[in-house]
């Protein structure tokens, strides 16, 4: 190993400046065995750092990981320096991770009845803990590798970083999932420094080996071998002159290292058969050593290795010396364990699988010995019994590790491992039944993408539906909440209607909580079976609610309350009013719990689909702070989604196609969920004239919408699509489609949101020979079918579907008008845009002023949405009936030149006064990286390098597109 790094000076020289000027955030980043680890070792024993104290946990691949166990493996060693601190009550909460520091932290604390708050509340704790010990430089190497609570936290920390925190994290960014970089890529008061470790140049592969081999110099042939077959990483570097040196392939030549005979030795190129090379030239007890360690994966005590090994332990320890004297193996502390993660990957892979087996096997008995630490990592214990082939055992420790990650706020681990051992153990009746529950609770809280999930819960009902297994009222009982949450997770993801409805029949006749009795009635009450009347949909909506009294739990009765809301209000039943009325009130205004937050988002986007959109408004604005203070990632995404959602349909567009695209992505494993934006996507791809695209993306829009069931949805892409066959002549189609939309609202009673379609479906109607009196008709029918009905669209869609239908076109004319204000009453500014280009379209002949008058108006909203397809039709329009407006815009930034666009300077604002960018993306419901651009932008056009210069030069500015005085 080389005495002093080579090639990275200039990286630690930055590392070494950031971390003695708290706060700082540093990420470093490179391929495996570009030297992260290296850099670390040499920043620690950096003399500049004055005694700044350095941290370091790591990351480790071992079955599912330890949630935040490098924290938990830097912190329970900080006694003495917590000592003598005042440590604040939250940090009471850590007690179930570190049992080390139980002398000195605060009481324990209540448990919160809310996973994810729980999991907020220990972050809050591990910042202040880290505030505690004062300034200090904690490093987290391998984040790759990290639990997602670990990488969660450590976005918080780079958000919101302690005072005195330095920190330092460490990533191979060829393995980065998206999830963490997109954790890495949050900003927050201090802007991240990004050291990139790439592969080193010939000119520093020739001092690393020099360094190495503790000479002045070496040949430049020979360091140019080296550098072609290494590729340049340092560790590769490293690891082939061990093995040459080992081969004695090796001379001097005079003061230099010479490779002997180049031309016919084949060193090999992979790192693996370099290490494997090396190991085979150790003693068997060494070799043993070595496969012990590569199975254990981590560092672990002496006694550890030894109990695995089969040689008496005097000739095990004699073996890690010459592995340790190899440099194939550290030690930390008391422990001991390969010095790169590549290096024990390439020894556990070489050994083989019978073998394997064994040795995982004596891991777990070794592990839950006195060295060992099964207590505290339960699925270490089941990772090495599940390798072993030991299943009945580990399906007990998994079940046990399961609970332990529910408790620690992890439910993606606990669904893992429940899924797997429902796979694969060998389980009884009873067993079967225990864990598919305990996985169904946890999965329709986290949606884990697992495939087979109703399969592994349809199984066991089927176990539980044995006589010989269902006798007692408990499995009755479990059997019955079983069947309920396959219903739920059927319903996310288009499960048949009549297998839901089914299930949650069946799920009333052994349940007797009232909640579980109360959620399975809505199941009952949500309109998605045909041939069943409104009327009973409403009935079994009552019946949940007269459950209520009887749930004892005030977030539970929100919860449902929020759910029979937002049934009644895409039904049209007033009463859903009073229901969130009753929600805001329970909640105080202010949802702080995550099942008072998903109440708030249903009766939003509900009202939202149905036309309430300043009530859809107020629910989700509050939700969305809401689903930050619950520290809920997957809520915020969701509020994300309703909000996009509702600001297409209240033509609140700038910037909404950059926030549509980011939520596409984000949501793309969620099928509810994601369909309400990939919707918005297509329409919004039409509406700026993207055709062909915009077709097959509404049609499987459309296809998903149906598929799911989501016939609350439904109408907003088959509206656009409609308009869009209309466009293109396919008339008959496009009528088929708005006949699905409309007959579907009359079959299940959900008309509130299906009207967005009525227009439109009329003037395919109209456009198709011999059919107005049909479309007359429909029109006649809608109006019987919602006139009692608290639908606010009912008013407009009847007066523009009236107004379309009308022979006098001065008549028609005035229907539209009063359309386009009741529209523009509800926010609809797209909606009243086409009516006033209808307007035009009707008093061509009867009233060309009034004519250009609309169809100028029509063109100023088409204009502002950025709706450029509409534009284009407007202004072929204007020219028949040569009426003079503006010109059309015909692409680039329109009209702003070197201004700023309404979006820059909505954003250049906030940097004015000081936002970050991550505030400035969560207030205007933007990703970072499109804030990125717009700053970058508004620098560009006001001259500003840097952000402080934005006030200087905005405060001054007129019409060029900043603020005014």
């Amino acid at each position: 190993m080389s005495t002093h790094m080579v090639g990275r000076d200039r990286e630690l020289d930055a590392l070494v400046t950031a971390v003695t000027s708290p706060p700082a955030v540093v990420v470093i980043e490179g391929e495996a065995g570009a030297g992260k680890t290296r850099l670390l070792a040499e920043l620690e024993a950096d003399p500049r750092l004055g005694g700044l104290p350095v941290l370091r946990g790591s990351c480790r691949r071992l079955g599912d990981p330890f949630p935040l166990g490098p924290l938990v493996e830097t912190l329970r060693g900080q006694q003495k320096r917590l000592a003598e601190a005042v440590l604040p009550a939250v940090t009471g909460g850590l007690r179930p991770l570190l049992p080390e520091l139980a002398a000195i932290l605060p009481p324990a604390l209540e448990p919160l009845d809310d996973p994810l708050a729980e999991r907020h509340r220990v972050f809050r704790a591990v910042a202040d803990l880290l505030h505690a010990l004062g300034p200090v430089v904690l490093v987290i190497e391998d984040l790759h590798c990290a639990d997602a609570q670990t990488v969660e936290l450590v976005g918080q920390l780079i958000t919101a970083p302690p005072p005195g925190l330095a920190l330092v994290v460490s990533v191979r960014d060829d393995e980065v999932e998206p999830w963490v970089r997109g954790a890495l890529a949050v900003t927050g008061p201090v802007p991240p420094l990004r050291l990139r470790l790439g592969a080193l140049g010939p000119a520093d592969t020739r001092p690393l080996a020099s360094a190495i081999l503790g000479v002045d110099d070496l040949s430049e042939e020979f360091a140019t071998y080296l550098w072609e077959r290494a590729s340049g990483i340092p560790f590769a570097i490293e690891e082939l002159l061990a093995l040459l040196q080992a081969r004695g392939t090796l001379i001097r030549h005079g003061s230099r290292w010479v490779r002997r005979t180049l031309d016919r030795l084949d060193v090999p190129y992979r790192i693996r058969d370099a290490v494997l090379e090396r190991a085979s030239r150790l003693s068997r007890p060494a070799r043993e050593a070595l496969e012990a360690a590569a199975v254990l994966q981590v560092a672990q005590p002496v006694e550890v290795i030894a109990a695995i090994c089969s040689a008496a332990s005097d000739a095990v320890e004699d073996g890690l010396e010459e592995a340790l004297a190899a440099g194939l193996l550290s030690e930390d502390g008391d422990r001991v364990g390969f010095r790169h993660l590549l290096t024990a990957q390439a020894v556990y892979e070489s050994i083989s699988g019978v073998r394997r087996r064994r040795l995982h096997a004596r891991a777990a008995t070794a592990l839950s010995g006195p060295a060992g630490s099964v207590e505290d990592q339960p699925w270490v214990e089941a990772h090495h019994l599940h390798r072993a082939g030991r299943l009945a055992a580990w399906a007990v420790a998994a079940e046990r590790a399961a609970v332990r990650a529910v408790e620690l706020y992890d439910d993606e681990q606990a669904c893992r491992l429940l899924a797997d051992v429902l796979r694969e153990a060998p389980l009884d009746g009873e067993a079967r039944s225990r864990v598919a529950l305990r996985l169904a609770r946890v999965a329709n809280d986290v949606i884990p993408e697992i495939s087979d999930l109703p399969q592994l819960i349809a199984q066991a009902i089927d176990v539980m539906s044995d006589p010989s297994v269902a006798a007692s009222r408990i499995q009755a009982e479990w059997r019955g909440e079983l069947r309920l949450r396959l219903a739920l997770q059927l319903e996310q993801t288009g499960g048949d209607s009549e297998s839901l409805r089914r299930l949650y029949l069946e799920a009333l006749d052994d349940l007797t909580d009232p909640a579980l009795r109360a959620w399975a009635m809505i199941g009952l009450g949500i309109p998605h079976t045909d041939g069943v009347e409104p009327a009973e949909h409403r009935h079994w909506l009552h019946g949940a609610l007269g459950q209520l009294p009887r749930v004892d739990d005030p977030v539970t009765r929100v919860f449902l309350r929020g759910k029979v809301a937002m049934v009644l209000v895409v039904m049209g039943d007033p009463a859903w009013r009073a229901l969130a009325e009753g929600v805001a009130v329970d909640t105080g205004g202010t949802p702080r719990l995550r099942r008072e937050v998903n109440a708030y988002d249903t009766i939003g986007i509900q009202a939202c689909y149905a036309g309430h959109h300043g009530v859809a408004a107020t629910y989700l604005t509050v939700g969305l702070d809401g689903a930050r203070e619950c520290g809920s990632p997957r809520l915020e995404l969701r509020l994300r989604r309703s909000l996009a959602l509702l600001d297409y349909c209240r033509g609140r567009w700038t910037g909404l196609a950059e926030r549509v695209a980011g939520l596409v992505d984000d949501l793309s494993d969620f099928s509810r969920a994601g369909v309400d934006v990939e919707s918005v996507h297509a329409c919004l791809s039409l509406a700026r004239g993207e055709i062909e695209s915009a077709q097959s993306l509404l049609e499987a829009a459309v296809d998903r919408t149906e598929s799911l069931g989501a016939n609350d949805l439904l109408s907003v892409p088959a509206t656009a699509l409609v308009r869009l066959r209309l466009s293109r002549d396919e008339f008959d189609s496009a009528v088929e489609l708005g006949v699905r939309v409309l007959a579907t609202a009359e079959r299940k009673g959900v008309w509130a949101p299906a009207l967005r379609v009525l227009p439109v479906f009329v003037e395919a109607l109209l456009a198709t020979a011999d059919r107005a009196g049909e479309a007359g008709d429909w029109v006649a029918g809608v109006r019987r079918a919602v006139a009692d009905l608290d639908a606010p669209l009912a008013d407009s869609v009847l007066m523009h579907a009236d107004g379309l239908l009308a022979a006098d076109p001065v008549a028609a004319a005035a229907l539209l008008e009063r359309a386009a204000k009741t529209y523009a009453a509800l926010d609809c500014t797209y909606e009243a845009a086409q009516c006033r280009e209808a307007i035009a379209g009707r008093l061509t002949s009867a009233d060309p002023v009034a004519a250009g008058d609309a169809l100028r108006a029509a063109l100023d909203g088409y204009r502002r949405l950025g709706a450029s397809w509409d534009e284009a039709r407007a202004h072929r329009l204007a020219r028949r009936l040569g009426v003079a407006v503006p010109g059309r815009h015909r692409g680039g930034r329109q009209g702003y030149g070197d201004a700023l666009s309404p979006r820059e300077r909505e954003v250049a604002e906030l940097v004015a006064v000081g936002h970050t960018n991550a505030q400035i993306g969560r207030d205007l419901h933007l990703s970072v990286k499109t804030v990125e651009k717009h700053v970058a932008a508004a620098k560009q056009k006001l001259d500003a390098p840097t952000r402080a210069a934005f006030a200087r030069i905005l405060l001054g500015s007129d019409n060029s597109g900043g603020f005014s005085p």
